[in-house]
């Protein structure tokens, strides 16, 4: 099963109809992953900016497709975290703390990152969707 979970930059793409790859791909895949601390960015983005109601139908209408699912923070999601974070301080190549637990519920779950953000690329074993356009 081709599974995905989705970065808060490539839904905002996706959201726009921006990257023909990126739809090609969604439209390819049988479960779309999407992590609460995903969201979370997500309504803070729209909350900041002029169409948030707008903004929050087009996240919702996607949230209620049967190809998407949400992904919640779990003690093994903070394992894998904190495996992560420990990691990162050693090799002095720290990224933010909120994609630290979005790598986590991608390792979690089996899925394939879809993001446009290269600090992805430092955490190991993390599978990156093949077409990252390098940010």
């Amino acid at each position: 099963m081709k599974k995905i979970l989705l970065d808060t930059n490539s839904s905002s793409v996706l959201f726009r109809g921006k990257d023909s790859k990126l739809m090609d791909e969604v439209k390819s895949t049988e479960k779309i992953f999407i992590s609460t601390i995903v969201i979370g960015e997500l309504l803070t983005g729209f909350k900041a900016g002029s169409k948030e109601k707008e903004n929050r139908t087009i996240l919702e209408d996607f949230l209620d497709d049967y190809t998407t699912e949400i992904v919640d923070v779990t003690k093994e999601s903070a394992e894998i975290y904190s495996q992560i974070k420990v990691f990162l301080r050693r090799k002095g190549t720290p990224i933010p703390n909120n994609d630290i637990w979005i790598a986590s519920n991608v390792i979690e779950s089996g899925a394939v990152l879809i993001t446009y953000d290269k600090h992805f690329l430092r955490i190991p074993g993390l599978r990156i969707w093949e077409n990252l356009k390098i940010n």
